[in-house]
């Protein structure tokens, strides 16, 4: 409305989950300060009837909130750019161009550290639609506190503008948190070093120069109630049996389970088996994994997740001092019993359908232990079949 005719395109856009105005009030903000106004059922249906009858093959139907974009300082997504007036965009950056650094570098580290949080943590809440900044803890992950692509677009031009530096669109991807996204803002003040997490972990001894690999760290679960090495010795020492009956907090019925006809579909002819009793223990906070994907996630990622944990423990490492490293993840990883429970997503919780896939692919594994920790080296899942393991350790020692 009141806009060139050339500068109008029709057509119709949902909310990304496929749910159209299905908006909250949050999201509802969040759009409105992008330039974008949620339509109305009978106006969106009445701008779809315009464009089945429109020549034009592209068409989008919005409704644009120029005052919004009209700010001083509000960054303009770049389709927008030809609707607004830009000078209030360029004094916007004139005033924070090289001042916000040149300010900062002439405090204490500890003051400019206090300050770039501040400025992170203020920032998220803006377009999380928060009206304080209590939600916005240093160390949880933008996924947790409720960022979806559009949000870390958002976040990455408004500090932009803000700094007056370049930074990447996947900012929040490259550092998940607010506290690794100061850490990145740092890094940018004249003068700075390289923060410590992108630093290579240090060793206490160098390797001798013959070896070409060594093993520093290792952790493991095995049926028996084996949860480290030592007792895995201790195991295989005693010649203990770790043969038991079946769990009883599987959910499974256990008086149907066995028929002594080895050829009858879906039951089991013995009685007993290796399991990992405790496997269904598994505290998602420690991971910054939500409860509903924890309950999706196959147990073989969610143990792989405790061992690597334990893996950093007995090797002397702190698992956040290898955040940024080019520490690689190589997995190997055979099949697994969530995926052929695909089918009975339809049966699932709603709130927890959607992490189906990903918890029970085993591709996954491995990126799943690399993003957790912050590791930048490669990470790659191996199904060689029995072979997984070896094959694994033979990448990660090339």
């Amino acid at each position: 409305q009141g806009l060139p005719a050339t500068s109008l395109a029709w057509g119709l856009w949902d909310t990304g989950d496929g749910m159209a105005g299905e908006l909250d009030d949050v999201e509802r903000a969040r759009w409105a300060r992008g330039g974008l106004v949620p339509l109305s059922a009978e106006r969106a249906l009445r701008l779809f009837d315009m464009a089945l009858r429109a020549p034009r093959p592209l068409l989008v139907a919005t409704r644009f909130a120029l005052s919004a974009l009209q700010e001083p300082g509000a960054p303009v997504p770049a389709p927008l750019r030809s609707l607004v007036r830009t000078a209030p965009r360029r004094a916007a950056v004139a005033t924070t161009d090289g001042s916000w650094a040149e300010r900062l570098a002439g405090l204490p580290a500890a003051d400019a550290e206090r300050e770039v949080l501040e400025l992170v943590r203020t920032t998220v809440a803006t377009v999380l639609g928060h009206g304080d900044t209590r939600a916005v803890a240093r160390d949880r992950a933008f996924g947790d506190l409720g960022f979806d692509s559009l949000a870390a677009v958002d976040l990455r031009n408004r500090l932009r503008t803000a700094t007056g530096l370049r930074l990447a669109t996947t900012l929040v991807f490259d550092h998940p948190t607010p506290g690794a996204l100061t850490a990145r803002l740092l890094d940018e003040l004249p003068g700075a070093r390289p923060s410590s997490a992108a630093e290579p972990a240090s060793v206490s001894a160098p390797a001798a120069v013959d070896e070409p690999i060594a093993i520093v760290g290792m952790a493991c679960r095995f049926p028996g109630g084996v949860t480290s090495p030592e007792e895995l010795w201790d195991l295989v020492a005693s010649g203990t049996d770790a043969i038991g009956p079946f769990p009883t907090d599987r959910g499974w019925d256990l008086s149907a389970l066995y028929d002594p006809d080895p050829d009858h579909t879906g039951t089991s002819y013995a009685r007993e088996g290796g399991f990992l009793h405790d496997a269904g223990d598994f505290d998602p906070d420690l991971f910054g994994m939500s409860p509903r994907e924890a309950l999706t996630t196959d147990p073989q990622q969610r143990l792989l997740l405790e061992t690597a944990w334990e893996a950093f423990e007995r090797a002397g490492v702190d698992p956040a001092s290898l955040r940024g490293s080019r520490t690689g993840v190589f997995a190997g990883v055979m099949y697994n019993d969530y995926g052929a429970r695909l089918h009975q997503a339809p049966r699932a919780p709603q709130e927890a359908e959607g992490y189906l896939v990903s918890g029970s692919a085993g591709s996954v594994a491995s990126g799943r232990v690399a993003y957790t920790f912050g590791l930048e080296g490669p990470a790659v899942t191996v199904d060689t079949a029995c072979s997984s393991s070896l094959v694994a350790l033979h990448l990660a020692a090339q």
